[in-house]
């Protein structure tokens, strides 16, 4: 395959606080690899093969950079913008909700930690999945996904499209 997907950055203005949130919400490992200026989210594992077991290919990674000066860089100062965005629509990260984790507990420790809740329970039908959505205390939009099944199990409360 060519030009693969291989690793994305979030910006914050506090990557150690960053790191802190996001090891506790989804149960990452926070790799301080330049505390305080650049964190990497390692969460572990491989993807799993049709039949469930694990492929030898490594789940993503995600960075960490602090805004003030993203790495790498040519200049040691970076280069601007050096601020956080505010007002406009930024990326949005899609989290597959592991089977031993819920929604419910990922949402409310988000929360607990700063994040704001725009919607929860949800159903897409296009890509069959039941999703929820925070952003965090950085304005990172986090998407959460949920299979949906086949048939599709879609619970009474959830909206639809």
């Amino acid at each position: 395959m060519t030009n693969s997907l291989i690793f994305f950055d979030i910006p914050s203005d506090d990557p150690d606080a960053a790191g802190k949130f996001y090891a506790e919400v989804f149960g990452w490992e926070d790799d301080p690899r330049l505390g305080g200026a650049y964190h990497r989210m390692v969460p572990g594992g491989f993807f799993a093969n049709k039949d469930g077991s694990e492929s030898e290919i490594g789940h993503l990674h995600m960075g960490i950079g602090k805004v003030s000066n993203m790495r790498p860089h040519p200049d040691p100062e970076g280069i601007e913008p050096r601020t956080m965005s505010s007002g406009g629509r930024g990326p949005r990260i899609w989290i597959l909700i592991d089977d031993n984790d819920t929604p419910e507990r990922i949402l409310a420790t988000a929360e607990k930690l700063g994040a704001t809740v725009l919607w929860r329970n949800h159903y897409w039908a296009e890509f069959n999945g039941l999703n929820h959505c925070f952003v965090d205390p950085w304005g990172n939009h986090i998407m959460l996904w949920g299979k949906a099944g086949n048939p599709p199990k879609v619970p009474e409360d959830y909206t639809r499209e």
